[in-house]
């Protein structure tokens, strides 16, 4: 399993808005799983922080993703992957990006450094035995990467849309724009491991061949001021998994 593919789905999505639901201390901790032979099993523990990083011009917001198998997956499948995105912190508009996957033998880096004044991006990608290749592509003024774009979906205001509303977003991955749609779906009161949630849920659409369908990818976000993702699920080429909540502190609200 490929946890990028998961993050690549819960990313799929885009919205200008001011930051009034995440903090600058917030972690969250999840458990994916992962069908094999028909059974989900539970594989790995992603988490996601955010906090606060000086540089000489202004203050950003670091916003951190992990992915690591739990011990007894290590040696079917070791997964040790980072996604992080230093953005503004009430903008949530991405400066840097750094994505570093190690799974089994596969190793791949990557590094985007934003140029918002000419809608470009200078990427810098390395594979193993230090292959590096520079490229610059050019990005639409609203596009952001994967885990800028995951913390952006939380700053809809969802109480606004009617069901089966739909928005198109854009992201960029291994410096391509991909096109996605997001799909208001209403609220829906479910059991988490931090106790019973009103949520919206949503359903989410690619325009690639990452997702299998439209219906099948499906988000929980707790219906409050945080809109913190609380569970998914998701069908992708290589099967179909869960991300369930563990854990949540730091809160804003």
């Amino acid at each position: 399993m490929r946890i990028s593919l998961i993050l690549i789905v819960l990313a799929n999505m885009i919205a200008q808005a001011q930051n009034s639901a995440i903090g600058i201390s917030e972690k969250l901790t999840y458990t994916a799983s992962y069908n094999m032979s028909g059974i989900l099993n539970d594989i790995a523990e992603v988490t996601m922080e955010t906090s606060p990083v000086k540089t000489s011009k202004a203050t950003l917001m670091r916003l951190k993703c992990t992915a690591v198998t739990f011990s007894k997956w290590d040696n079917f499948f070791k997964i040790r992957d980072l996604y992080e995105s230093y953005v503004n912190p009430q903008t949530l508009t991405p400066y840097l990006y750094n994505r570093d996957i190690n799974e089994g033998s596969y190793y791949k880096a990557m590094k985007y450094t934003y140029s918002h004044k000419t809608n470009t991006v200078k990427t810098v990608q390395t594979k193993k035995n230090n292959n590096i290749e520079n490229k610059t592509v050019s990005i639409g003024k609203d596009t952001k990467d994967i885990v800028s774009t995951l913390y952006t979906i939380r700053l809809f205001d969802y109480d606004t849309m009617n069901s089966g509303e739909h928005k198109t977003l854009t992201l960029i991955f291994d410096r391509k724009e991909i096109k996605a749609q997001i799909t208001y779906l209403g609220k829906e009161q479910i059991s988490t491991a931090i106790g019973k949630k009103e949520c919206y849920k949503l359903a989410i659409g690619s325009s690639t061949e990452i997702l299998e369908g439209n219906n099948n990818n499906l988000l929980w976000l707790t219906a409050d001021k945080n809109k913190i993702i609380v569970y998914g699920k998701f069908k992708i080429p290589v099967g179909n998994g869960e991300l369930k909540i563990k854990s949540a502190s730091g809160l804003k609200h």
